[in-house]
């Protein structure tokens, strides 16, 4: 992979799906600097690399903290990310020091246990709240590798297909689960209010398409729908 460049909402996806839905860049920039960095963990001399990159919308926050950052995707939705098929075993060579993701919502499990397999020091991995239930995912996963921390907000993060809209809105809420190799699981934690406006930046705007779920609502009431 290339190194360190710059630069509602019910996730039932078909099999098939591509499924792009950017993560606002507020949701990253609060796990690095509410739960990760206090925990003392040496970031800025670690390595990351987001292998579900989709337009890049975890990029800028990972960015700030880590010593180099890659990415790639199955995809290449405009950022000249690497194609890779992290699944694959042509993709087995990848490794980093964290594997931090909003990962594909049919190949969660499978996304969780391949990073696992790979990441040197630990995983966080964005998902939905009911990816913490299931009888397959607790023998696949929870049974002998418990998460060492689950963090929860209470605030909701917005999440929407294909594109980041920070005046959307959501019933969905989405969890942070951290394991990090070596520790014990710890007790869960939340996320105090206010993490939106605290950690999203006037930069991420170039990130953001304002008004999309109120268009795409409008489009909708009009067809009747």
């Amino acid at each position: 992979m290339s190194s360190s460049r710059h630069f509602m909402n019910h996730r039932h996806e078909p099999i098939s799906s591509p499924d792009l839905f950017p993560t606002p860049p507020w949701a990253t920039r609060s796990v690095l600097h509410e739960i990760l960095l206090p925990m003392g963990l040496d970031l800025r001399n670690q390595s990351a690399c987001d292998p579900a990159v989709g337009k890049g919308h975890m990029l800028p926050a990972l960015q700030e903290v880590f010593k180099s950052v890659d990415f790639s995707d199955l995809n290449d939705w405009g950022i000249s990310a690497p194609v890779i098929d992290f699944l694959s075993p042509e993709a087995a060579w990848l490794s980093a020091d964290w594997i931090i993701t909003n990962p594909p919502f049919n190949l969660a499990t499978e996304f969780l246990l391949r990073a696992y397999e790979i990441a040197r020091k630990g995983v966080a991995f964005l998902v939905r709240i009911n990816f913490l239930s299931g009888i397959e995912r607790y023998n696949t996963i929870f049974r002998c590798q418990k998460p060492t921390l689950i963090a929860f907000y209470s605030e909701r993060v917005p999440i929407i297909e294909g594109v980041w809209d920070p005046q959307s809105s959501t019933a969905t809420d989405y969890v942070w689960l951290i394991w990090l190799k070596g520790s014990s699981p710890m007790v869960p934690v939340w996320f105090p209010p206010g993490m939106e406006e605290k950690y999203t930046k006037q930069s991420d705007m170039v990130l953001a398409t304002p008004g999309e779920a109120a268009r795409r609502l409008s489009v909708k009431k009009a067809m009747g729908q």
